[in-house]
């Protein structure tokens, strides 16, 4: 384990400033043929205002560390609660996320547990990986990590990717997690006994499910072949990166801008924009997460991308809270982190009595 501070060198900075202003700019196209150019421009603009030594100051004040797991780097936040007896908490952030996403949650949380917030193998942070990084493998390598720091009971939290690798834990430490709290589930299966609303949220489901996001088939297929042009152009992957955050989100909650573009530079400044779409080819393997046996608690959010169907997640899992979100939609804790810290705290008090 070594200590470390975020310092991107200002020749970095001078380069995505030189690139983001001489920029090709394609020619506009209809609104719903994807994410608009004016949207973009204006992000670009707002990256270039965008005050990245006051970012990295705002990392900086928070305590990190970062270690070598099978072969790669791993860098992560660790803060401890000033209560020595409180749980130990691993939070895991999604696709196209990367710390950025737990910012605003992480001095809320650190009152009630000691909080370790990983940079997945290849996301932000962490830097490129060299070796293959599937859902589960991130999973062994968290389990590792907590066991180094000296935390042999504790609770995962995760959203996205963080969902399944936060149940892929469990299944892989049973004896050392308390519990899983999510905040996005997808639950296939049947309709038979399901009320109008819930079958609703199935259909929801079943058309994700049959209708992947493009960007998930061409990381499962060749996500080498975008790397290049996500690797050499700022404002491509700010325009790739971007939709998702525009979309993915309750309009009622936007993601801040400001949060936008600091995670998109995290993916830019470290060169992970290539190595982040690679765990979706590297998870395929693994197949569904087994279930969880562990508590799981649920928070649903009425603007993601699937709500869950509680009748079916029973049938898998051991649901012990559940939580339907008034707002907030797939990055919960950029979105709502009020709503998402209260949760995450009432979930694992009722697993603790702390």
């Amino acid at each position: 384990m070594n200590e470390f501070r975020v310092r991107v060198p200002q020749s970095d900075l001078d380069d995505l400033t030189e690139r983001l202003a001489r920029t090709r700019w394609p020619a506009d196209a209809p609104d719903d043929y994807g994410i608009t150019t004016g949207r973009v421009r204006a992000l670009a603009a707002h990256w270039l205002a965008f005050d990245w030594r006051a970012h990295e100051a705002e990392l900086n004040a928070l305590p990190q560390q970062v270690t070598e797991i099978h072969g790669d780097r791993v860098h992560f936040v660790h803060v401890r609660s000033s209560d020595p007896k409180a749980l130990p908490l691993l939070l895991t952030h999604g696709w196209p996320g990367s710390t950025v996403e737990f910012l605003d949650v992480v001095g809320p949380l650190s009152e009630h547990f000691h909080v370790v917030a990983p940079a997945i193998p290849g996301f932000g942070l962490s830097g490129p990986a060299t070796g293959a990084w599937g859902a589960r493998r991130v999973a062994e390598g968290w389990a590792e990590l907590m066991s180094r720091l000296g935390y042999h009971r504790y609770g995962a939290q995760g959203g996205d990717w963080g969902s399944g690798i936060s149940r892929l834990l469990a299944a892989v430490a049973p004896d050392r997690v308390v519990g899983v709290h999510v905040n996005y589930l997808p639950t296939p299966g049947s309709p038979d006994g399901l009320g109008p609303a819930d079958q609703a949220r199935l259909a929801k489901t079943m058309r994700l499910a049959t209708n992947r996001h493009p960007h998930q088939i061409l990381f499962a297929a060749t996500p080498q072949t975008p790397a290049y042009a996500l690797n050499d152009s700022p404002a491509g992957l700010l325009a790739f990166m971007a939709e998702k955050f525009d979309t993915w989100a309750d309009p009622a909650t936007p993601v801040p801008d400001d949060r936008v573009v600091a995670n998109i530079g995290h993916h830019w400044l470290f060169g992970t924009a290539g190595s982040a779409a690679r765990l979706v080819k590297e998870s395929g393997l693994d197949g569904p997460p087994p279930p969880c046996p562990v508590p799981l608690g649920v928070a649903v959010l009425p603007g993601d991308i699937v709500q869950s169907v509680r009748p079916l997640a029973e049938r898998r899992d051991t649901i012990t809270h559940w939580t339907e979100f008034p707002r907030g939609g797939h990055f919960a804790a950029l979105e709502v982190p009020e709503l998402f810290t209260a949760d995450v705290t009432a979930f694992f008090r009722t697993l603790t009595n702390r």
